[in-house]
């Protein structure tokens, strides 16, 4: 009886004003080939993830945010959180 588990990433998406990337990770555990458990997990980027935290990304995460986190999007989501006070 041979447990496995398989983590991938199965859904990236931009949402909202902001491009929020919501990133969505699923666990499988597999006995002897056959499903026996599923979870997922997820995560958000927003437009002002520091360069060294994206780097921490996969390959296609980082590609989605350098895609749709523009100058233009960075600096609305700046000013929209310094309005906030945040």
């Amino acid at each position: 009886m041979a447990l496995t588990e398989e983590t991938k990433q199965d859904k990236i998406e931009a949402v909202g004003d902001f491009k929020i990337v919501q990133v969505r990770t699923v666990t499988i555990i597999k006995r002897d080939g056959a499903e026996i458990s599923r979870s997922y997990h997820r995560h958000t980027i927003a437009p002002n993830i520091s360069a060294d935290d994206l780097a921490n990304e996969s390959a296609e995460v980082q590609a989605v945010c350098n895609a749709v986190h523009t100058n233009k999007i960075k600096t609305a989501y700046t000013t929209f959180l310094e309005n906030q006070g945040v």
